[in-house]
């Protein structure tokens, strides 16, 4: 289950000024980002995830991987993969509402799929709210294509969910592909070194 959200919020409740030279480090989830994540979470979410369900996501270090964007220490947005096989599955992706239109999702997702190519996928898939149009236009980008529906997927709206695939994502012609989404990008995305660099 996706459970997008390109948001921007920041913790101190203010808005986040436009700055074209943005610099965002992307570095793998750790209990100490939890805090925030939950936060994001409560934020973006009619039904978020608890701090249970996050710890044993964590801890499947082998099927699963979840990042944290910063910026200037604060952790503005997050996403989870998980691999099934050569498929990985896109489990969820938010950002801060503070941080919205800050290209911080498009980099969480360069980071993921690069993950999920260095980890042998050759196929990226992920479901997300009917009603969601800007996230499917993020995920269209990336080359995800509509693949069904799945009926009142979000059982507290009664929402549908839009199946998407990203096919032979292990191709030279994606990797060139997130090489054009990424020199899109303004300002800098740094992975630390205990993450995938980009």
């Amino acid at each position: 289950m996706v459970r997008a959200r390109d948001d921007r919020r920041h913790a101190t409740g203010a808005p986040a000024a436009a700055t074209p030279a943005l610099t965002v480090h992307v570095v793998p989830m750790r209990r100490r980002h939890l805090r925030a994540v939950l936060r994001i979470e409560a934020e973006t979410h009619p039904r978020p995830w608890s701090l249970s369900l996050f710890m044993s996501e964590m801890a499947l270090r082998s099927s699963r991987a979840y990042y944290v964007a910063r910026v200037e220490g604060l952790v503005v947005g997050y996403v989870g993969l998980m691999m099934s096989g050569d498929e990985a599955h896109v489990t969820t992706i938010a950002v801060d509402p503070n941080w919205h239109r800050r290209k911080i999702g498009t980099r969480l997702l360069l980071v993921t799929a690069r993950d999920a190519i260095r980890r042998g996928s050759t196929a990226l898939t992920l479901e997300v709210r009917m009603s969601n149009r800007g996230a499917q236009e993020m995920y269209r980008r990336f080359g995800f294509r509509p693949a069904g529906v799945r009926k009142n997927y979000y059982v507290e709206t009664n929402e549908d969910a839009l199946i998407m695939w990203a096919e032979d994502v292990n191709l030279p012609e994606y990797a060139a592909r997130l090489d054009a989404i990424e020199a899109a990008v303004p300002g800098h995305t740094i992975v630390d070194p205990g993450g995938r660099p980009l």
